[in-house]
């Protein structure tokens, strides 16, 4: 079974520190403030004589008020989610939680969309902007207030990942020393709620796992905190398990994480990915994850049922499902089509649809429009129709980097077949 290129990775890296080496990299002549060498080591017990009236975060009044509005955030029902987050904001308006919920709403709306998709970048980093005026004036009336710390590590943190994935370094910088340095404030309030632990629980995975990875990065975490691979992912296995409003974003990275290539955990990250599906059917991100776990695991009926779902709810223009999404489908069902069904006429069309996709996200450089346009090819020479064989091969030697086994099978065809 061909194995699938690798989805966007809008997590990998923890969002805050990729953030920072990104930047780090990038553009070293930035100045910024240096990062203090701070542990972010797993202190798991209330502290002492924190006056906690006012925070929203530990309310059970609140979380079951907001039960169904989380539930419908997750599951694309963006305006049923808002009307509930408004309402919260309409009673606690100098309080971050109502803005930060409904930053996160509008970061789900990104979420499923090809990296040149800007059209909610305004309206996410306003939501952002305001949630952390808000988590600020609450931290400096009160320097225990680590719900406010909590707020606005989360708000510049994801604020640092939209910037980095819009190449803004210098931004993508100073948001995440800003919420590097909250994170370190928050750690404080562990033992309060699993909803702290998620944070530490990203940096410490990230953070030890880029260390090991990129050895030559050394010198640039000097002054970051130190990580811990084992402990991050076993905070980040108790949020998933017992937070309230964090644990689905930690299981959406425990999937990414233990399908990844350094924990191996495939099966794992299917069962997630499966639950998530379960819990959030509406949800594209999710439905996809759980489209391309099922291939990778040889589980082909449920893949397929899934890619065709995701084809057939872009088509009806339900909300979250977007062409870039559509593009690993379509070649999943395509390779389905090929492989399993041997029906050729409609592994071809698949295929098609695949580049289609491919061109409306503006995806054409790698992945899955490479992979497409070598199965068009490869169909082509088997119906020795060698006019659309040059075609598609000629599209890959555009397209394609020079390292791919696509672009040198592509040379290698179009030299031995000059006219």
């Amino acid at each position: 079974m061909r194995k699938l290129p690798t989805l966007r990775r809008w997590r990998v890296g923890g969002s805050l520190l990729l953030a920072l080496l990104a930047s780090s990299l990038v553009a070293p002549a930035q100045v910024v403030p240096a990062m203090p060498s701070v542990g972010l080591d797993s202190v798991q017990v209330a502290p002492q004589a924190v006056d906690i009236s006012g925070w929203l975060l530990l309310d059970k009044d609140i979380q079951l008020e907001l039960g169904g509005a989380v539930q419908n955030m997750y599951d694309f029902k963006f305006d049923k989610a808002n009307k509930q987050f408004r309402s919260l904001r309409r009673r606690y308006p100098q309080h971050p939680m109502a803005y930060f919920l409904l930053g996160m709403s509008t970061w789900w709306k990104i979420m499923p969309n090809g990296p040149t998709d800007t059209r909610y970048d305004k309206a996410f980093l306003a939501y952002m902007d305001t949630a952390q005026t808000k988590a600020e004036a609450l931290y400096k009336a009160d320097a225990h207030n680590y719900e406010a710390c909590l707020f606005l590590a989360g708000a510049y943190g994801l604020e640092a990942r939209l910037h980095a994935e819009r190449h803004d370094w210098r931004k993508a910088t100073v948001a995440s020393r800003r919420a590097l340095n909250y994170l370190q404030k928050s750690q404080e309030a562990n033992g309060l709620s699993a909803e702290f632990l998620f944070g530490q629980g990203l940096f410490n995975y990230y953070a030890d796992w880029i260390s090991d990875e990129y050895p030559w990065l050394r010198p640039v975490l000097f002054f970051f905190p130190k990580g811990n691979r084992m402990r991050g992912l076993a905070q980040l296995r108790q949020v998933s398990q017992t937070a309230f409003y964090t644990g689905t974003e930690a299981k959406a990275y425990l999937i990414d994480i233990l399908g990844g290539e350094r924990e191996k955990q495939s099966a794992a990250a299917y069962d997630i990915a499966r639950q998530l599906h379960t819990q959030f059917p509406d949800n594209a991100y999710f439905e996809l994850r759980y489209a391309r776990l099922a291939f990778g695991m040889g589980k082909l009926e449920e893949s397929e049922v899934a890619c065709r779902s995701l084809l057939g709810k872009y088509a009806s223009g339900q909300v979250g499902y977007e062409a870039y999404g559509c593009r690993p489908a379509a070649y999943i069902l395509g390779y389905l089509m090929q492989h399993k069904y041997r029906d050729l006429a409609q592994a071809k069309d698949y295929y098609q649809r695949c580049v289609v996709y491919s061109e409306q996200a503006g995806q054409t450089k790698r992945g899955y429009y490479i992979f497409a346009q070598s199965s068009l090819a490869h169909l082509a020479v088997r119906a020795q129709d060698a006019p659309a064989a040059e075609r598609h091969y000629r599209l890959i030697v555009e397209q394609a980097d020079t390292g791919e086994q696509e672009y040198k099978e592509a040379r290698a065809w179009l030299r031995a077949h000059r006219q």
